[in-house]
Formats: structure tokens, C-alpha cells, sequence
């Protein structure tokens, strides 16, 4: 019984490394799943600005942070050294602590400057970008880094 024990788990561990990292499935899925989940709280609860951010402000950052940081691990094919062999957990916690730091930057920059600075009046969306921005970063980071690693073989060191 062990040995088939065995031969199942070979076959769980090769059916997933099997199917290849695909940027643009990544992508629509970055884009659709905060998408879906946030509309259909907004719309549950009746919160029209929840419905509305959902498709722009949570689900836009999203798609774009994963997109960026798939074609960056991806490096055109030949992946950096590095990013597969450093430990799974230690290379997804480095790069969602950069990508949303980032992206928190932008949203206070965005929602500070934007006003003051050009014919854009202060508005309730502009102060949602400075949550909605770094939370979609780091869960698209999070989610596509481990996506790509699972499919990455780690290469001898």
C-alpha cells in the first residue's frame, strides 16, 4: 500500500507543476477575482461605491500589479537566479512588502497631491485609493509569485 501511496503523491506533485505559468490568465484572474468579490459585497450591502471600486479602483491595480510583477519574475524566459532559489515564503513576503509599500505610496501621493495640484477636487474616491491601492498590490503580488514559483523549478544552486 505505501508504494501506491507513493506513485499518487508523485502524480498530485507532477500534475501540479505540469501546467505552465500563463501571464495573461494571471492577469484576467487578478482582474476578475477582486472584482467579483467586491461587487457582489458593494451590491449585497448596498454600497454603490464599494460596486463602483470594485471594477476600477480594487480590481484595476490589481490586474496591473500582476501583470508587472509576472512579466518581472518571468524576465522574458530566463528567470533570476535568484527569485528561484530563494525560499517561496521569503521571495513572496520581499516582493508584497515592496509592491505594496509602493502602491501605498502612490495612493497618499495620489490622494494628497492630485487635489491640490491640478483641477481634480478632493473626492471620497481619492481617499479609498489610499487603502484600495496597496491591499490589491499585495494580494495580486502574493497570489501571482506563488502561482509562478509553483510552476518554477528551482534551479541547483
Amino acid at each position: 500500500m505505501p508504494a501506491t501511496e507513493d506513485r499518487t503523491s508523485r502524480n498530485r506533485v507532477a500534475s501540479r507543476t505540469s501546467r505552465p505559468f500563463t501571464l495573461w490568465r494571471e492577469v484576467l484572474t487578478a482582474y476578475a477575482a477582486p472584482a467579483l468579490m467586491a461587487g457582489t459585497a458593494g451590491v449585497v450591502t448596498g454600497q454603490q461605491d464599494l460596486a463602483v471600486a470594485a471594477c476600477t479602483s480594487i480590481a484595476g491595480p490589481s490586474a496591473v500589479v500582476a501583470f508587472l510583477v509576472g512579466a518581472w519574475l518571468r524576465h522574458g524566459g530566463q528567470p533570476r537566479r535568484w527569485t528561484t532559489t530563494m525560499p517561496r515564503a521569503a521571495l513572496t513576503a520581499a516582493l508584497v512588502i515592496t509592491v505594496a509599500g509602493a502602491a501605498a505610496l502612490l495612493g497618499w501621493f495620489t490622494a494628497q497631491w492630485l487635489p491640490a495640484h491640478s483641477p481634480v477636487p478632493a473626492a471620497p474616491w481619492l481617499e479609498r485609493l489610499r487603502i484600495d491601492l496597496p491591499v490589491s498590490a499585495a494580494l495580486a503580488t502574493a497570489i501571482v509569485t506563488l502561482r509562478w514559483r509553483s510552476t518554477t523549478a528551482a534551479s541547483p544552486a
